[in-house]
């Protein structure tokens, strides 16, 4: 007797690689909204992957990851914020400072203008129908959180932000955001998730000769460089060197790509409207 193996999963293989070929996100991915990141990505990020998004105090990790939010969203793709760094009603002020290109500390003053009150109430209506869903972390360390994972319903890519607002302090820490890595990257693979999740970089030492972030700085006994797919790191020469022209350059380096290269894209960031926008491809 013959035994045919089944080719469906190879048919899916096959129009995956036809999609990223014709320039399409994968029909298991999502973009990043950044077309220079997504390019480098093979279209974009891919359920059951952990993506880690690193970085220095103050370089715009929370902003990046809110806009890949609204990006992926605006996209059409169903996204789920899930933040221990800020409340909902900050996350909206931060949204609408991106989207309405409007500075953050006029819309907490309430100091806009009429022009910009327009701006700002057009923003919101393009956004009514196309926000993630936002939620705060859990207590009680990781477990809930992975629960939380497993019951994301129809969610595409869950955002979670940051590493180190997961653990309950049971654990030395180290060890509390090492077994909270596996156990998000578990929870990707299970639930057929992509899951990002931003990172402080606790052996980023200062005043070292060059700040640029490398693997060996997200620290927790090497979990993210090991078990994270895809690692991404943030860096502004303005925060070490000020000048002129460095204000807003932005270097997004690509530390490790299971599926892909390492490299580096650039991006540009307004900080007054904590928006970053693709140097190569920025929006019209």
């Amino acid at each position: 007797m013959t035994v045919r193996a089944d080719i469906s999963p190879l048919s899916q293989l096959l129009t995956r690689i036809d999609a990223v070929a014709d320039g399409a996100t994968p029909p298991d991915g999502t973009p990043t909204g950044f077309p220079s990141l997504d390019r480098v990505l093979g279209g974009g990020m891919r359920r059951g992957d952990l993506i880690v998004l690193g970085g220095d105090v103050g370089v715009g990790k929370s902003a990046l990851a809110l806009a890949i939010a609204l990006r992926a969203t605006g996209a059409g793709h169903r996204v789920e914020l899930i933040t221990g760094e800020m409340d909902v009603p900050r996350i909206l002020e931060r949204t609408l400072a991106i989207e309405g290109r409007t500075s953050i500390d006029s819309i907490r003053q309430g100091s806009i203008d009429d022009p910009t009150r327009a701006a700002l109430g057009a923003a919101a209506l393009r956004m009514r129908d196309g926000l993630p869903r936002i939620s705060r972390i859990p207590p009680g360390g990781v477990s809930p959180l992975v629960e939380l994972l497993h019951h994301a319903g129809d969610a595409e890519l869950v955002i979670i932000d940051s590493l180190q607002s997961v653990p309950a302090g049971v654990l030395p820490l180290d060890e509390e955001l090492a077994h909270a890595v596996r156990a998000l990257k578990a929870a990707a693979v299970d639930a057929k998730l992509t899951v990002l999740v931003t990172a402080h970089l606790p052996a980023l030492i200062a005043g070292r000769p060059n700040m640029r972030p490398v693997l060996d700085d997200f620290g927790v006994r090497g979990a993210v460089k090991h078990h994270a797919d895809i690692v991404l790191a943030l860096y502004r020469e303005e925060l070490y060197q000020p000048a002129p022209d460095q204000a807003g350059a932005t270097e997004l380096a690509v530390l490790k790509n299971r599926s892909g290269p390492t490299t580096y894209v650039d991006l540009y960031f307004y900080k007054e409207w904590l928006r970053f926008e693709d140097m190569v491809d920025p929006d019209k």
